[in-house]
């Protein structure tokens, strides 16, 4: 008996929902439950279009801005060892960027810099300002590009700030890439080699990589998909293999719904970081509900919260979401196809909402 046969006799309903998210338009999903009742996973879909194969109940995935949080408790262990502190400012470590000297680690971890986003700003009166390409034929056909870190930083830093440090909100990529260049300055190793040592291998998380360049996607995984216009007709490439530089650690990490479960219950249990900063984590800004690396929600009317941050790249998404204190969760992996338009965006939201209604039994949004 499969996986997924069991699991879908222990929790039928859980079954029922994921295939109603299949039916919404997505190519596959992947879900992990850890709650009272034990722990149960499954998937519907295909892995592949025109295959008939399921996704792996734990297959890798690209995990998007999921990757936020891993990069927010790399840089908060640095400020509990004294590197650095939490209000100090970053230019003071990074001269040479040109950075804002009023622009603090804070304000980098929770999107309050005014730093342009280097993948383009939405400005609420409909103004879009581009950055680097990142959908539409162009993307797909330069999916395999380098870009260095220190790059994606000098365009954000060329383009006009979206307010004064430290007096709005807004989501930023290129924050998360600061930090990046950050945790290096300060470490004198490569983020993802301080990422491995600090928290991959301690938390036995041999399922997550964070790829720098790497553009294989370990097996076993789900496809991911991209539809686009070319001379007037529509393509869909496989977009599984593409580098993932264009968002640095802004969102290029892949991860298990096992190994999700395992580093939010790791952390929230206080494993990862002394309990005062993990209370700067879980305090969230009043605009957006966002904390230093992770979002803090209400759960439904009774009251309850769940901590979450999920993330979308080009045809996969990842969501990771408990309660504060790790006793439930819910980590999943979705496979689609892609498009400039976004087609499937509000879809999204509906089976994010969805599924914490099922396992945290009130509503949520979806942070990516």
């Amino acid at each position: 008996m499969t996986d997924q046969t069991i699991a879908a006799q222990d929790r039928p309903e859980l079954q029922q929902t994921l295939q109603e998210i299949v039916g919404l338009g997505f190519t596959g999903i992947q879900m992990r439950v850890h709650d009272q009742r034990g722990e149960w996973a499954g998937s519907a879909g295909v892995r592949e279009l025109g295959e008939t194969a399921a996704p792996p109940t734990d297959g890798h995935t690209r995990i998007g801005s999921t990757t936020k949080t891993f990069t927010a408790v790399l840089m908060l262990q640095l400020v509990g060892e004294g590197a650095i502190g939490l209000d100090d400012p970053v230019a003071d470590h990074l001269p040479n960027l040109g950075l804002d000297p009023r622009i603090t680690v804070r304000m980098l971890l929770q999107h309050t810099s005014g730093v342009f986003n280097f993948t383009g700003e939405y400005y609420e009166d409909g103004t879009v300002v581009p950055g680097i390409p990142w959908s539409g034929r162009e993307w797909v056909e330069d999916r395999f590009r380098t870009y260095r870190p220190e790059e994606l930083v000098r365009l954000a830093l060329s383009k006009p700030v979206r307010f004064a440090p430290g007096t709005d909100w807004s989501y930023s990529n290129t924050n998360y890439v600061v930090v990046r260049l950050l945790i290096e300055k300060l470490t004198g190793r490569p983020a993802t080699e301080e990422m491995r040592r600090r928290i991959l291998e301690p938390l036995g998380l041999s399922g997550t990589v964070a790829p720098t360049t790497q553009t294989e996607l370990p097996e076993p995984h789900a496809h991911a998909y991209y539809r686009y216009q070319v001379d007037g007709r529509e393509e869909t490439a496989d977009v599984t293999r593409q580098n993932p530089s264009w968002i640095s650690s802004g969102g290029d990490m892949i991860s298990t719904t096992r190994d999700l479960h395992t580093f939010i219950t790791a952390l929230l249990g206080g494993k990862l970081l002394p309990a005062p900063l993990l209370a700067e984590m879980l305090s969230p800004h009043p605009k957006a509900g966002y904390g230093l690396g992770l979002m803090v929600q209400d759960a439904g009317p009774d009251g309850g919260k769940v901590v979450t941050h999920n993330g979308g790249i080009a045809g996969h998404a990842a969501l990771m979401y408990s309660t504060p204190d790790g006793s439930t969760t819910l980590t999943a992996a979705l496979n689609y196809v892609d498009d400039a338009a976004m087609s499937l965006a509000e879809a999204f939201q509906t089976v994010v909402q969805r599924l914490v209604e099922e396992v945290f039994g009130g509503g949520g949004s979806a942070a990516a």
